[in-house]
């Protein structure tokens, strides 16, 4: 018979890392004074080591739960299958990762609002995945005084809000000198119109792009629906003003954007540049493979978790505000 796996100590795990138990313990736990790359060193020696500290016991010591939750933007009784597109699923697996690297349950929550349940749930923190204006969830949760992380940053930001979110702005900055290094000279958005601080960031830096580059904007701006009717709308009519370059945001973007130039027969790139905003792998399969603008969903999940644990754990000298780089993974469609 074969013997029972022996668990882990805290103390392999601090010889691993090169460092203190009591080191490893803080790095846990969120406290202490300890550099970042000392953090992640601990983090990434209880990872290879395949370490969870004792939850249950920590969290009775701190008079918590152990448990954390994560809450999607909810949009009335409408259950946005948010599991289904790439971005939310590997932001979902890697907070729930690293929940558990730092000896957390993790529970993801109700989208719709339909569903009360996560409103009593008895939750030491929340991570909340792109925060709409007025948004319920931030909201009830203030109220319930639940230590909060955005997963992308609210609109109308205050200097004591908690965030963590990727610089899209930037991002697309680089996509469009990109689209101008191959030839494009008039460059085509494809924008949602919705209430959160995606599609408001995008648009500033496109705006500001065009006016250095000295091209009048062409934008065609939509309502989100689950069918994508809007988006197909919006798409037609950014074609019928006869760009050389477009780009959409959402993870069927690029799909949408082959269809609609395949009817226009514009051949792509010959006649038109596509890309968009997607960190779906199948990007890299199609014919001809779309360039992407990756939001690093795994990072955003993993750093979101790690500054929510440092809240609920009263870490001193927290950055509360934290901003990622995206990558441009430039592919046939745009090349």
């Amino acid at each position: 018979m074969a013997g029972r796996r022996v668990r882990p100590t805290v103390g392999q795990v601090a010889e691993r890392a090169g460092v203190s138990t009591a080191t490893v313990s803080n790095a846990l736990n969120g406290t202490g004074r300890l550099s970042e790359e000392t953090r992640q060193r601990v983090l990434e020696a209880a990872h290879d080591l395949s370490y969870v500290p004792y939850t249950s016991a920590r969290a009775q010591a701190r008079g918590g739960t152990g448990v954390l939750g994560l809450t999607m933007a909810t949009h009335g009784d409408v259950a946005v299958p948010y599991t289904e597109i790439p971005y939310y699923a590997e932001l979902i697996l890697a907070a729930i990762r690293a929940a558990h690297e730092r000896g957390y349950l993790l529970v993801v929550l109700p989208a719709s609002m339909s569903s009360w349940t996560w409103l009593t749930t008895p939750l030491d923190g929340v991570v909340h995945v792109e925060p709409r204006v007025h948004d319920p969830v931030l909201s009830i949760l203030a109220k319930r005084g639940i230590p909060l992380v955005c997963a992308g940053r609210p609109l109308e930001s205050r200097r004591s809000d908690a965030w963590v979110d990727t610089d899209d702005g930037a991002a697309l900055v680089d996509l469009l000198d990109h689209f101008r290094t191959g030839g494009a000279r008039r460059i085509a958005a494809v924008l949602p119109d919705h209430d959160d601080a995606f599609p408001a960031i995008l648009r500033s830096a496109y705006d500001g792009w065009c006016t250095a580059a000295g091209q009048e904007p062409v934008v065609e701006t939509f309502t989100p629906d689950l069918a994508g009717a809007g988006e197909r709308a919006a798409i037609e009519a950014a074609l019928r003003r006869s760009p050389d370059a477009v780009f959409g945001v959402y993870d069927d973007s690029g799909r949408l954007l082959l269809e609609a130039a395949a009817e226009h027969d514009l051949t792509v790139p010959r006649d038109l540049a596509v890309a968009c905003f997607s960190d779906d792998p199948g990007y890299a399969h199609l014919d001809p493979p779309v360039t992407t603008v990756s939001m690093r969903p795994a990072e955003v999940g993993v750093a979101s978790v790690d500054l929510l644990v440092g809240l609920v754990n009263g870490r001193r000298g927290l950055r509360r505000q934290r901003l990622l780089a995206g990558e441009l993974r430039v592919r046939a469609s745009s090349a």
